[in-house]
């Protein structure tokens, strides 16, 4: 069932010009900094946004098992490179190919706009999940549902670790499969797709407060995280490169972007 993203009327219009794109269950929300934008990018991306949702649906009609398995999978001779690209981020992460694929979306969308227009910063949310191309620092707040701690820190995407990916993973919020306790995983990587899988991967391990330290140790093994942020209930864990500050919770809400 779908769920109104409220969340969306925190994001900072100042900076970046926004536009939606939905279709079926994909729900875009795109914002392009204001010298860039031009009209004509809202039926760009819808198109992409059909035509990767088609590329995919097609290819799940000839081997339903990728759609629905939670461990790794390699697609069928013949799949398109979507498949691949997911199945990868599953190999990587032990996780099932599809949960890296609002990473893709937010990543195939973010590259067709780059390659297609010339934008200066760019910001595609995906549930969540998002690319971020950014001429200047960006902080994202941290939503964590019903923990203490919900929306009231950020971690701070420096410009130049972008383009790259943010992306978060609960077990108490939203609709999304978890084996996990988790408030709130969130995971930065220079992929999209990985940071999307990563987040999964990581979240299904917290299933209480005494497990976040074990999973921060556990993440060492990839270094591909940039940036990690482990919520559960009361209890904080933060790994990586990117600064973590705490912001007004009032404010900000799921997700959410602000100047630094």
């Amino acid at each position: 069932m779908y769920e109104p993203r409220t969340y969306r009327n925190f994001y900072n219009t100042e900076r970046f010009t926004p536009f939606t794109v939905q279709f079926r269950d994909t729900d875009l929300w795109i914002g392009v900094d204001r010298q860039s934008f031009v009209p004509e990018m809202a039926l760009f991306v819808r198109n992409e946004t059909v035509k990767l949702r088609h590329e995919l649906e097609n290819y799940l009609l000839t081997d339903p098992w990728f759609g629905r398995t939670l461990e790794p999978v390699e697609p069928k001779p013949g799949a398109p490179r979507s498949a691949w690209l997911l199945a990868d981020a599953g190999a990587r992460s032990a996780t099932g190919p599809m949960a890296a694929v609002a990473g893709l979306f937010a990543w195939h969308v973010g590259e067709k706009i780059r390659q297609n227009f010339s934008v200066k910063e760019l910001v595609i949310e995906n549930g969540g999940d998002m690319y971020l191309l950014l001429q200047n620092d960006l902080a994202v707040t941290v939503f964590a549902g019903s923990s203490p701690l919900s929306e009231k820190m950020a971690v701070v995407v420096p410009a130049g670790t972008t383009p790259c990916g943010v992306c978060t993973s609960s077990g108490t919020v939203g609709h999304s499969f978890s084996f996990g306790k988790a408030d709130a995983v969130m995971v930065a990587c220079r992929s999209p797709l990985m940071a999307d899988a990563l987040a999964t991967a990581l979240a299904n391990r917290v299933k209480s407060p005494a497990d976040v330290q074990d999973v921060l140790t556990f993440s060492e093994e990839y270094p591909e995280i940039e940036s990690l942020v482990v919520i559960c209930r009361d209890k904080l864990g933060i790994r990586g490169s990117f600064a973590v500050k705490f912001v007004q919770a009032a404010a900000k809400t799921k997700s959410s972007e602000e100047d630094d």
